[in-house]
């Protein structure tokens, strides 16, 4: 424990060191030379100042409607919406570790665009047997009506979320790409927001990477995807309305881009065609970002009880008249099995070493991979392939003997459904967590844009789990967020 001799007031008078990696200190109580000044700050601040800061933080997040919908997994308890706890410590990373990240999300992001390409057209990868044909043509998310659709610019997923974590000796490694309709990259520009309105004195000391060009940037990659050759293409945002728990997400980005904020209900189908219904009539879409799953997206080719999507969305898409971002069935690189590939998918297409690692992963459909997981159940993470959010798994360290049995009888009934990852201590960073300062587990969520450039912005989400101990960072499950400063 490092006991501060100033003062109670001092904030971090009663903060705990583990032996986990410490974004802001090393060692006991030596800060590391990034966060030096920002400690001199804080110090003069004092921990009443930051509460009180804090409480008006938090007033004004409920103010503006800065919310997230928790979905509750028994059908009898309610949904609840509330704010993302936002923790007003900022997480810090060097220039040069960022062109590291940034060089390593670019090198990814086209391998798995690649990839897509790929398996709905030759699929090189699967006849060489880099990656399992199975895997692929079985999988929930491979649309056939996808094979030989020659998608804008030959590019699948214009967004991309790259969840990255640190592991207890400060190492970087990919835990998961979230390639369907990845959300948070509105937190990242509200973040900075809050934080430049009610602790600009943080700022002084730091010049930090401006995060403003990353909106101009992706809705230039969205336009770019545009079938017409219009200067100014109609792009909408397509959400499946305001009970959507990311529905906040939706509404800044489309405001911050300055585009037209739709539901399936604001657009029909006319020859093929995608059409905007407005005051002056009808207006062509010509790119529609997306916010809503694939099996919503056209009750006419996907599930017919849809009500969220559009009727004749796919015929339009698939003559050419009308972009998707993501494009449908992208879903299918980002299962949590074909995940383990994307090293070899890197050296595959690009020919190059992978950047950035993956966590180990076993693949429960292999007899050897099973039986060494269910042998060291109580060690490991073990993850449902269909499921985000941070639901369907099991952490073992954490878990009780009755939910390691539950997930060994699921694992032998079905492995084909789960994967497994050595669990990893994510790096720590200091959190006000109620009346003080601790460490707490964090992620990092980076956001790349691909189409007439490829850009990610300087930091992206950094998550919080909030509750001591937790590894599990997702909002659902109760995790916070906080400002990402990039260092020029």
């Amino acid at each position: 424990m490092l006991i501060m001799k100033d003062h109670q007031n001092h904030p971090f008078s009663f903060y705990e060191h583990s032996a986990l990696y410490d974004e802001m200190f090393e060692g006991r109580g030596k800060v590391r030379a990034l966060y030096g000044a920002m400690l001199q700050r804080l110090s003069k601040m004092g921990l009443e100042e930051m509460k009180e800061r804090d409480r008006i933080m938090q007033k004004e997040m409920i103010t503006q409607g800065i919310t997230f919908t928790i979905h509750s997994q028994h059908p009898k308890d309610a949904s609840q919406e509330r704010t993302i706890p936002f923790d007003p410590l900022p997480r810090m990373i060097g220039a040069a570790e960022w062109q590291l990240l940034d060089h390593g999300l670019k090198q990814r992001v086209k391998a798995l665009n690649l990839f897509l390409w790929d398996i709905y057209h030759d699929q090189s990868i699967l006849k060489d047997g880099i990656v399992p044909r199975d895997m692929i043509m079985n999988n929930p998310y491979y649309l056939p009506e996808m094979a030989h659709v020659d998608v804008p610019n030959r590019t699948y997923i214009p967004i991309t979320g790259i969840d990255i974590i640190r592991d207890h000796a400060g190492d970087y490694y990919v835990l998961e790409d979230n390639l369907r309709t990845p959300s948070g990259l509105s937190y990242v520009y509200k973040n900075r927001l809050l934080m430049t309105n009610l602790f600009p004195e943080l700022f002084f000391d730091y010049r930090i990477r401006d995060i403003d060009p990353g909106i101009n940037a992706l809705l230039r990659n969205l336009r770019s995807l545009s079938p017409t050759s219009k200067s100014e293409p109609l792009v909408v945002l397509l959400t499946p309305g305001a009970y959507n728990a990311a529905y906040y997400d939706h509404s800044f980005l489309a405001q911050e881009m300055g585009i037209e904020l739709v539901e399936g209900r604001d657009l029909t189908v006319v020859d093929r065609c995608v059409y905007m219904k407005s005051l002056n009539g009808l207006r062509q879409v010509d790119v529609i970002y997306r916010r809503i799953d694939d099996e919503y997206l056209d009750p006419l080719v996907f599930r017919s009880d849809s009500v969220l999507g559009v009727p004749g969305l796919m015929d339009a898409y698939l003559a050419g008249n009308v972009a998707l971002a993501n494009a449908p069935g992208t879903g299918v690189a980002d299962d949590k099995a074909v995940y383990a590939y994307v090293p070899d998918m890197i050296r595959y297409y690009l020919g190059e070493e992978p950047i950035l690692n993956n966590v180990p992963t076993y693949i429960l459909s292999r007899p050897h991979d099973r039986e060494e997981v269910l042998s060291r159940l109580s060690e490991m993470v073990v993850k449902e392939r269909s499921l985000s959010g941070g639901y369907g798994m099991l952490i073992g360290p954490t878990a009780s003997e009755e939910e390691i049995q539950t997930f060994a009888d699921k694992i032998v009934l079905h492995p084909e459904r789960f994967i497994a990852q050595p669990t990893i201590k994510l790096s720590c960073s200091p959190s006000l967590v109620g009346d003080h300062i601790a460490p707490r587990h964090i992620d990092l969520r980076a956001f790349t844009f691909m189409g007439a450039e490829t850009y990610s912005v300087p930091g992206g989400l950094t998550r919080v789990a909030l509750k001591q101990g937790s590894l599990v960072v997702n909002s659902s499950q109760g995790g916070g967020t906080k400002d990402t400063w990039v260092l020029a």
